[in-house]
């Protein structure tokens, strides 16, 4: 959920939407083993792109305002929860038949993380990285919860801005 986010203009490594095309969307998906029907077409790009603005929208906003958002997530996907092991992962959770478009997929599994997220009051961990050119979002994983930037990079290009402003102070 977070790198099909970070595909955005201004999150993205080259700095252009990344999901300019539905081929790019089945490299972003195949490099995260995601399984089932991809229709690798003009309109279900259009659908994940709008997914991925959703998504990115729900990142910036309170726990009680994300709330209603993922419970609509839920019904937008027609989840319809169970277990399922494929491939190299072991037991896991589905929110929908394989064989449902691709957007429901997305949405259905990306509401159960989110609403993990929020049942364990961990909702301060879904951050907006902190680099001032960057759009980009994170999930805090870290144990004292001190993640800031999105990537090395940007934490790197930060570091590397405020060691020149106290060079010129």
């Amino acid at each position: 959920m977070i790198d099909l986010v970070n595909t955005l203009p201004g999150a993205s490594r080259s700095g252009a939407d990344e999901l300019a095309e539905p081929a790019a969307l089945t490299t972003v998906l195949t490099r995260h083993g995601y399984s089932g029907r991809f229709d690798r077409d003009l309109k279900e790009l259009a659908e994940v792109v709008d997914a991925r603005a959703l998504l990115r929208r729900v990142w910036s906003l309170e726990v009680d305002d994300a709330v209603p958002i993922v419970s609509q997530m839920f019904a937008d996907a027609n989840t319809l929860l169970y277990l399922a092991r494929h491939d190299h992962f072991d037991w896991h959770l589905h929110a929908t038949e394989p064989d449902a478009p691709l957007v429901e997929r997305i949405l259905g599994e990306a509401a159960i993380a989110l609403a993990d997220v929020i049942r364990s009051q961990e909702w301060t961990r879904l951050r907006e990285c902190a680099a001032d050119d960057c759009d980009g979002v994170l999930a805090d994983l870290s144990r004292n919860g001190s993640k800031r930037f999105c990537s090395i990079r940007c934490g790197n290009r930060m570091n590397m801005v405020a060691f020149r402003e106290r060079q010129n102070s």
